[in-house]
């Protein structure tokens, strides 16, 4: 008679045991939901700068992609961050700084009054 247990899986055949998948539903929470709306904004970027390009015939980067940029780097971090993660927690951890940095560029670029004609 076979027990219900953990589902053996090759991945844990070698050195490396990287934890049983447990028959059964999966947990699904409101840090879950965190993750996804984070992911869902980070990729609405692209998505963004896509048809922006299109519309355009060239290649742009709206100021909108670095406002997704910054949400969803933001909440993907605090998911990353709850799950205590090192690699997904280095992996969002500067971003934003880049991504505010862009946008500080855009700003001062348009304050700047434009240089007169010759």
């Amino acid at each position: 008679m076979l027990a219900a247990g953990p589902i053996s899986t090759p991945w844990q055949l070698g050195p490396f045991n990287f934890g049983a998948f447990e028959a059964g539903p999966w947990a699904f929470g409101p840090w879950h939901m965190i993750g996804f709306i984070g992911l869902g904004t980070f990729s609405a970027r692209f998505i963004i700068q896509w048809i922006a390009s299109e519309r355009r015939k060239q290649s742009v980067i709206p100021v909108s992609f670095w406002y997704l940029s910054i949400i969803g780097s933001l909440l993907l971090l605090a998911y990353a961050l709850r799950r205590r993660d090192p690699v997904f927690i280095l992996s969002y951890l500067f971003n934003s700084m880049i991504y505010l940095r862009n946008l500080h560029f855009i700003r001062r670029n348009k304050s700047e009054p434009a240089p007169a004609a010759e």
